[in-house]
């Protein structure tokens, strides 16, 4: 497997798409305020309280976060209605830069950290250092427009992908593409591959994927900007997905819950092909290890792109939220708490899984732990 060298490796540990009883701690402050939360507790009762916090709560970053996200800024506002919370979904690169100036309170991103960002973060952080919690976790669908298959699912593997992205295949009823799609009548339309025009966490994840299960059909290594130049390409997610919408023959790669009516590639796991689902992706971090670098308030891990596992898809991004451990305001400690408590908790969790709102899978028991105990650590700086 290709280790990214900027140590942008995401994954995340133990995860299930089970119906899963996420026990969380409501994480106080230091002062007399309230403890800002948004758990639940086990059994399902009702979230904290968060009436008594006011304010502003901005963050932006990983444009896949877009739709659980607006999901999450929903269900918390109903418990803290007067903390008015922003999310700008202009990319993962975008999202860490931002708040790296401290131009935001907190981030979304499909790469972790890399080692001079998180230099940069203990000055951002006022001493502190910066939170990397995987709190959501979505298969990346290889999305095609061919009018007449975009209902059915084309096989291919990944060394197929790879020479497609590469422009090595160019044409829909190359050999390589009908040797795994028998019975398929596939058209002789050309070709067009579309990549991410902004620095993307998508991209790092796709061209991860490529570079450790292709078999070397793809050459490059992992990154977040796309490695070939000249082709057709979209600016964030949507730009993706509207480029690809409007030309026939098109292929792409986004957070699966943004394919719409696009066709999705099954990608081929050991000897069998592999539809993205929720429960797919969740298979395949599940026994994902955690990263070298790892610590109790960055919970990143590498994800197992070359698994045989029965029914895993490996084409997955799992997307943190950053946020900082030591905040210079009161406010400001309060409110990213309880916002992320409630992105992390049992209500929080199963809001982003609804098909209608992003179709993520949950985090698990285990996960929702340690991601609570480093919520639950962020303070006021001293």
């Amino acid at each position: 497997m290709k280790f990214n060298r900027r140590s942008r490796l995401t994954g995340i540990a133990a995860v299930s798409v089970l119906a899963l009883t996420l026990g969380a701690c409501s994480g106080g402050s230091d002062s007399s305020s309230p403890a800002p939360g948004g758990s639940s507790e086990p059994g399902g009762s009702a979230p904290a309280d968060n009436s008594a916090l006011s304010g502003n709560l901005a963050g932006t970053g990983a444009s896949s976060q877009e739709k659980a996200m607006d999901g999450w800024v929903a269900g918390f506002s109903e418990s803290a209605p007067d903390v008015v919370v922003t999310y700008d979904p202009q990319g993962s690169g975008a999202g860490r830069e931002q708040f790296l100036a401290s131009a935001v309170q907190f981030a979304g991103s499909d790469a972790a950290l890399s080692g001079d960002e998180l230099t940069a973060a203990q000055q951002r952080c006022f001493g502190g250092e910066a939170l990397e919690l995987p709190v959501y976790i979505s298969p990346i669908a290889v999305i095609y427009n061919l009018p007449g298959l975009s209902a059915a699912n084309i096989n291919l593997d990944a060394k197929t992908i790879a020479e497609i992205f590469d422009g090595k295949i160019t044409s829909w009823n190359d050999a390589a593409i009908a040797d795994q799609n028998p019975g398929v009548d596939l058209p002789a339309t050309t070709i067009i591959p579309v990549h991410r025009s902004d620095e993307s966490g998508t991209t790092e994840n796709f061209t991860d994927y490529l570079a450790a299960a292709s078999d070397g059909a793809w050459s490059y290594e992992a990154s977040g900007t796309w490695p070939i130049s000249g082709g057709q390409s979209g600016a964030k997610t949507q730009g993706m997905v509207d480029t690809v919408s409007g030309a026939e023959g098109a292929i792409g790669y986004a957070d699966a819950s943004r394919a719409g009516d696009l066709g999705t590639v099954a990608i081929k796991v050991g000897d069998a092909y592999v539809p993205y689902s929720a429960e797919a992706a969740a298979k395949v971090v599940d026994a994902s290890p955690r990263a070298e670098n790892a610590t109790a308030n960055r919970l990143v891990v590498e994800l197992d792109r070359t698994t045989t596992e029965a029914g895993a898809y490996p084409l997955v991004l799992v997307s943190y939220e950053i946020a900082c451990s030591t905040y210079d305001k009161q406010a400001d400690v309060d409110n990213v708490k309880a916002f992320l408590t409630y992105i992390a908790s049992d209500e929080g969790q199963a809001r982003a899984a609804d098909p209608s709102v992003a179709g993520s899978a949950p985090i698990s028991a285990a996960l929702h732990t340690e991601v609570q105990t480093a919520i639950d650590g962020i303070s006021l700086a001293s």
